[in-house]
């Protein structure tokens, strides 16, 4: 009997290990898969970097190229100091010249006897040109020194591109091979890249448009972006006020890492004392924040935020400002807490239901995304160029402001349950933190029924446009 209740144990037991042995398996499977949609972003579900390279000559001993980078995202920017482009050559290719463009390394040459090549590294990197490179040097949409806006934002200046003439590389479509590996920094990772991939050669017209030419060979590679590959901590938070309620949710503590303790000095910087130490010429208490001001004439892109509880380099605000009877407002406010960063063209996207009903939108740009077909619940927005384009380092003059206004849709509008505030918010990018929706400024049991008359809202209005009239 005992024999027996021990087999039929040790059955049970097998049977147990069995299917947590392949539930395990399928739990480490399914993670793995993972890695293959961090890339999808569902507010810009078609948005890549894609890499057009075409064969527009043949050459002695190779070809001469355009390569052309388009930034079809809607909103992510390029930034300086900009990107950098890198492959493997398939076979022993050498790069004879570059205009628009240039090798950040020549590699070893010594072979080659009177004329020399431009580079002979077997994984070449190529950065853009600087503005002001003389005339001979550039092609059409080169020398901006790596800096690549979005689509959605600015699509004359989405596009970069540099020429490149290619020895030891055969002159044939036949004989030709397609590099391998490509990698982007833009200007750090978060790209991943995939094969190139031969397409119909490219057909080019003519500034007068009566010619049409076409390239000797075409290949394609597309690259996408992952937030979780660019950085380990988010780069941005959102904070939430209403009118009806006294609370103010804070951005959650440590969202963008926290601050270092006794031992570990210099992860941010106490904005108050040094800035205005700095404004009366005196030497700050913080070695830190002189050094971002004097920079010793080098560029330093890593963050250095001031003191926080959040410590994130950008701080979005949410207030729910007003209720009409007809329209209700809201105030959105930026701020820059990075002393190493003026953001260019900085753009903010927003998703909320009620943007199908947004009326007026005060000093900012607005376009509207349907990334689900026909829904209109997500918006850019950016500044007004020469007026609030520019995001300022941190300090009084960090932060760019708006309101919007919407009209209330009788179907859906509501203040309860956290309906007011925004369901996500980038900014150039990245997907900012939200606090946890259990913390959402709540609605008041009474005097639910905040409006202003129509009278107020004209005034408001006109004294809006006055001010944004003034800084045009």
């Amino acid at each position: 009997m005992f024999k027996k209740m021990y087999s039929c144990y040790n059955t049970k037991m097998g049977l147990f290990r069995f299917f947590a042995s392949t539930i395990l398996v399928l739990f480490l499977l399914s993670s793995c898969s993972f890695h293959s949609t961090d890339a999808f972003d569902p507010l810009d579900p078609n948005g890549n970097i894609t890499i057009k390279w075409d064969v527009i000559s043949w050459a002695p001993d190779g070809y001469v190229a355009v390569v052309t980078m388009y930034n079809f995202q809607q909103y992510r920017h390029i930034q300086a100091p900009g990107w950098s482009l890198g492959w493997t050559w398939a076979k022993k290719e050498v790069i004879w010249t570059m205009m628009g463009g240039q090798t950040t390394e020549q590699g070893d040459c010594s072979k080659y006897k009177g004329n020399i090549p431009h580079c002979c590294k077997k994984d070449p990197t190529v950065v853009d040109m600087l503005p002001g490179t003389p005339y001979n040097q550039q092609i059409a949409n080169c020398c901006k020194g790596g800096v690549i806006n979005s689509w959605g934002q600015d699509p004359a200046n989405a596009v970069s591109s540099f020429q490149i003439s290619v020895g030891a590389a055969g002159t044939t479509n036949k004989t030709v091979r397609v590099p391998k590996n490509f990698t982007l920094k833009a200007p750090g990772p978060g790209y991943t890249c995939g094969p190139a991939k031969i397409v119909k050669p490219t057909k080019f017209v003519s500034a007068d448009g009566r010619r049409v030419t076409q390239a000797m060979m075409t290949w394609n590679v597309t690259c996408t972006y992952s937030q979780f590959l660019a950085q380990k901590t988010p780069t941005c938070c959102v904070s939430l006020s209403s009118f009806y309620n006294d609370t103010i949710v804070p951005c959650p503590t440590c969202t963008c890492g926290c601050q270092s303790n006794g031992t570990q000095r210099g992860s941010c910087v106490d904005v108050f004392i040094n800035y205005f130490l700095l404004k009366l010429h005196c030497s700050p208490e913080t070695p830190h924040l002189a050094s971002v001001v004097s920079d010793h004439g080098k560029n330093n892109y890593v963050p250095l935020v001031q003191c926080t509880k959040h410590m994130c380099p950008i701080r979005i605000h949410w207030h729910v400002k007003l209720n009409y009877k007809e329209y209700w407002r809201v105030k959105i406010t930026i701020t820059n807490f990075n002393y190493r960063m003026n953001y260019t063209q900085w753009n903010l996207v927003v998703q909320h239901p009620n943007f199908d009903n947004l009326t007026t939108l005060f000093s900012f740009n607005y376009k509207s995304l349907t990334p689900y077909g026909s829904i209109n619940d997500t918006a850019m927005l950016w500044g007004v160029k020469f007026y609030n384009d520019l995001l300022m380092q941190a300090g009084p003059s960090g932060n760019v402001q708006s309101e919007l206004l919407f009209r209330k849709d009788a179907s859906t509008f509501t203040f309860e349950k956290g309906w007011a505030f925004p369901h996500r918010i980038y900014f150039n990018g990245d997907n900012c933190v939200m606090p946890p929706p259990d913390a959402y400024p709540y609605l008041p049991n009474a005097g639910s029924r905040w409006e202003v008359s129509l009278i107020t809202l004209v005034v408001t209005l006109i004294a809006s446009m006055a001010v944004v009239l003034t800084y045009i």
